[in-house]
């Protein structure tokens, strides 16, 4: 039998409250569980301490028989200690949409019609006071 151990939501509407479980893979994700090894609660601010509580002794059992953990689940058990955290590499994360990179192209493009028109009329008046001194002498 698979056993992962995951996260079963609870709580209300809007107001979500998570029980960390070990479940059959094949079982609803709220349904039968085998073990309730802790809780999540989001809602707490992050540096809360109750925001997730897990009871290690019955993690490291699972983990032990072999039970895989969710991606959440495993974050979970790094900040804990218990995993060992895992290098993740998103390249793409830093990088602009492409909405931002169409305001940025169009931002670049009025900067360069301001500086050629910037440049435009100061040669302009120079031209025009050099005509006039040769046509004065």
């Amino acid at each position: 039998m698979a056993v992962a151990i995951r996260l079963a939501r609870g709580g209300a509407k809007k107001r979500p409250y998570y029980r960390i479980v070990v479940a059959d893979t094949r079982a609803r994700r709220d349904g039968q569980f085998i073990e309730k090894v802790g809780t999540y609660n989001p809602m707490l601010a992050k540096d809360d301490e109750n925001r997730v509580r897990l009871v290690e002794d019955r993690v490291k059992h699972w983990i032990g028989q072999g039970a895989k953990p969710s991606d959440r689940v495993a974050r979970f058990l790094e900040a804990a200690g218990m995993l060992e955290a895992k290098t993740r590499n998103n390249p793409n994360k830093g990088k602009p949409g492409q909405k931002a990179l169409d305001l940025i192209e169009e931002k670049k493009a009025k900067a360069e019609a301001a500086a050629a028109a910037a440049a435009e009329a100061a040669a302009a008046p120079a031209e025009e006071a050099a005509e006039e001194e040769a046509a004065a002498e």
